[in-house]
């Protein structure tokens, strides 16, 4: 017989509170325009992107995370020595150790709570949500704040015509905590490693030093390939989530997918059914491909505009670099 005590968690997590942060910065596609051979038009009807958010040199992962932090923490209504994990997930912060969640963790007043970083892309927030569900259940942490954030501009290549209009910056945050009735469903998550070429840094970190004239390493993609991949494959994931719910099309308030494309976004509703009276995120327009923040910032938009609001169901889905992807249903906050 074994002597471990078993672990006491709560019944269910549900997400508690959610907080964004925008660089002040706002590019519209103008901007870009200056570097690539396209035009407003072109980029407004392949994306539906027409501004994005750039971060200055003061606006840091850390200083962006911890401004969505503090909105999330008291949204939720606690205090922040209450939290007891940081998670964090991004490919923007360039130092490999140690953790950037450490340091937010600090910044934010949170004591001493786990701390860790994920990379999983544009899936990356469903990946920490997941974890963070499973901490509060488990028992390992009552309160796990959860944050999706990045630097793309940092890593956008302002000269690649299929890909210098796409990315912005950003960080979203939500508190995760207890809860006594189910408000975050089963997470339908993956990867396909055989398709990892398609979204990519385009040179590894051990093989860039500054002296070399390449230029610095960016994200490069093949288009076409992702597109058909996210519109056809990420619904099939998106129903599963809803299925792995017990949750039908028309039991929906509000869809928050990733904002990568609006024409996948488009395609997606209209692959899955979605009824009319579903109010679907469509961030992408200002706010451009955030990555792991992007599904956060959407929450954080439709709630604070009245789009959506506190006890909606939600269904939400990240795809992106990997190629990997999370889907799940939860009660907004």
């Amino acid at each position: 017989m074994s002597k471990i005590k078993p672990s006491q968690g709560a019944p269910y997590a549900r997400i508690m509170g959610v907080g964004g942060y925008r660089p002040t910065r706002v590019v519209p596609n103008e901007v870009i325009l200056e570097k690539i051979d396209s035009s407003d038009e072109w980029i407004r009807s392949r994306s539906g992107i027409a501004t994005r958010h750039w971060a200055s040199e003061e606006e840091t992962v850390a200083v962006m995370s911890v401004e969505a932090s503090g909105k999330a923490i008291a949204d939720a209504g606690i205090a922040p020595e209450q939290i007891g994990a940081v998670i964090v997930s991004t490919v923007s912060h360039f130092k490999q150790t140690p953790a950037i969640a450490t340091e937010i963790a600090h910044l934010v007043g949170a004591g001493k709570p786990a701390a860790f970083d994920i990379s999983a892309g544009c899936a990356g927030f469903g990946y920490g949500l997941t974890l963070a569900k499973g901490m509060i259940v488990e028992g390992s942490a009552e309160y796990v704040l959860v944050i999706g954030v990045e630097r793309l501009s940092d890593l956008t290549d302002k000269e690649d015509r299929a890909t210098a209009f796409l990315f912005g910056d950003g960080a979203g945050a939500v508190v995760v905590g207890p809860s006594k009735v189910p408000a975050i469903g089963p997470t339908v998550w993956g990867s396909e490693g055989d398709k990892s070429e398609t979204i990519k840094q385009t040179v590894a970190w051990d093989e860039f030093h500054a002296e070399r004239p390449e230029k610095f390493p960016a994200i490069t993609q093949e288009g076409q390939a992702v597109f058909r991949w996210a519109v056809f494959e990420m619904a099939k994931v998106a129903q599963q989530a809803l299925d792995a719910a017990g949750i039908a099309p028309e039991d929906l308030d509000v869809f928050i997918p990733h904002q990568a494309n609006m024409r996948i976004i488009d395609s997606m509703v209209k692959t899955l059914k979605l009824p009319e009276h579903v109010t679907v995120a469509r961030d992408v327009e200002t706010t451009g491909n955030t990555s792991a923040a992007s599904i956060p910032l959407a929450m954080e938009r439709l709630l604070a505009t009245g789009q959506a609001k506190s006890g909606d169901t939600a269904l939400v889905i990240g795809f992106g670099a990997g190629l990997v992807y999370a889907a799940t249903v939860v009660t907004l906050p």
